[in-house]
């Protein structure tokens, strides 16, 4: 591989969905410039993935299914060639065998996959050994992941790395002044002094919105002085990546509750900075987080965060950042919102050290180091 074609990668993420693993290639071609690199995409026509490499400045190269990607491999090993890349990135264990297939018929290729999901189920039967074998690396975003994918794939430990996920924590960093700050909680319904117990992301089951409420209701219960006011931040239709089924199924547990006063469903939001600003408490109750962008977005925001003790989450928050509750325990949710409620400067406390941790270990310049880094041995 000729020094020229070693700096430049394609990224393939043949999906129709939004959500972290599909907005993953566009949130670090930014940074993959800035540190050397020329990024290019191959995603599905029309798909939110190409309209997110479009805006991230570049031109995908487009197929209309995965299929028809597979019958064109000749028309990619060209655009491969008049490229000069020699990286091939892939996001989606499906893509795998479009990765494979172009190293094949190309060996100097070098095949990198990130598994932002966390493997649930072995795949060591004959495709797997075929498609695996043609990886040089493995990205797990997590130890938790990491753990997994040793047991699942049928690769060498050498060849799994952990690389956790980062963020840029500049957008993330206090700038509302006094005045608009009260704007925004007064838009979002809060009086000067409710604590605001936030939950932000797609409004689906194994994203813990269901035990939230429930530990609401504690709180109401067990603590009524308490002047707090929840806010669910995400969509609240389909086409927003939500499950309307559940979203009903939330209401209807809200009414029943009585809380309908004291939980609002803010919807999509395209300003999460800022509305983590207008928040004293971020809420992370995923069952199964194979690592938690939403809680290192709370933490660069100077936030209290209290997430599930499962998944990859403990390897983020530990006591002098947060708190952590057994995701299907609402009590124990509440007893934790109840001493972060009661403690303004415990809350504080715990957010400057949380800012801290994300600029030392999370941050997205880390990551893409490390990216780059593995790119660069490989070739």
């Amino acid at each position: 591989m000729s020094c020229k074609s070693s700096r430049k990668v394609l990224h393939i993420c043949l999906s129709n969905g939004w959500g972290g693993l599909e907005m993953y290639p566009s949130r670090i071609i930014p940074e993959l410039r800035r540190q050397g690199w020329e990024a290019h995409g191959l995603a599905l026509a029309g798909s939110r993935v190409a309209e997110s490499l479009t805006e991230a400045g570049v031109t995908p190269l487009t197929v209309p299914s995965r299929g028809r990607a597979l019958l064109g491999l000749g028309r990619l090993l060209a655009y491969l060639k008049a490229h000069e890349i020699g990286v091939l990135h892939c996001h989606k264990s499906s893509d795998l065998r479009l990765g494979a297939l172009l190293v094949s018929l190309r060996p100097s290729l070098r095949l990198f996959f990130t598994d932002h999901m966390g493997v649930t189920r072995p795949k060591k039967d004959p495709y797997h050994r075929w498609a695996y074998g043609r990886v040089t690396r493995v990205f797990s975003i997590s130890e938790t992941t990491r753990r997994r994918n040793l047991a699942a794939f049928p690769l060498p430990a050498e060849r799994i790395q952990r690389l956790y996920l980062g963020i840029d924590p500049a957008p993330y960093a206090p700038r509302l002044s006094n005045v608009e700050r009260a704007a925004l909680r007064e838009e979002l319904g809060l009086a000067r002094d409710t604590v605001a117990i936030g939950l932000a992301g797609r409004v689906t089951p194994g994203k813990g919105q269901r035990v939230w409420i429930e530990a609401l209701a504690w709180l109401a219960e067990y603590r009524p002085a308490l002047a707090w006011q929840g806010l669910l931040v995400g969509g609240l239709t389909a086409a927003e990546g939500s499950n309307e089924a559940f979203v009903a199924e939330l209401r209807d547990r809200v009414r029943a509750l009585g809380l309908e006063e004291r939980i609002t469903f803010v919807g999509f939001r395209r300003d999460l900075p800022r509305l983590l600003e207008a928040m004293d408490i971020v809420c992370v109750p995923s069952r199964n987080e194979a690592f938690g962008l939403t809680v290192i977005e709370a933490m660069a925001a100077g936030k209290a965060v209290v997430g599930s003790d499962s998944g990859a989450l403990p390897e983020l928050i530990d006591p002098a950042t947060g708190r952590l509750a057994a995701p299907e325990d609402p009590a124990a949710w509440g007893q934790a919102l109840a001493e972060l409620a009661d403690d303004a400067a415990l809350r504080e406390a715990l957010g400057e050290v949380a800012r801290s941790r994300v600029a030392r270990d999370f941050t997205l310049e880390t990551h893409v180091a490390g990216l780059l880094a593995a790119y660069a041995e490989a070739a």
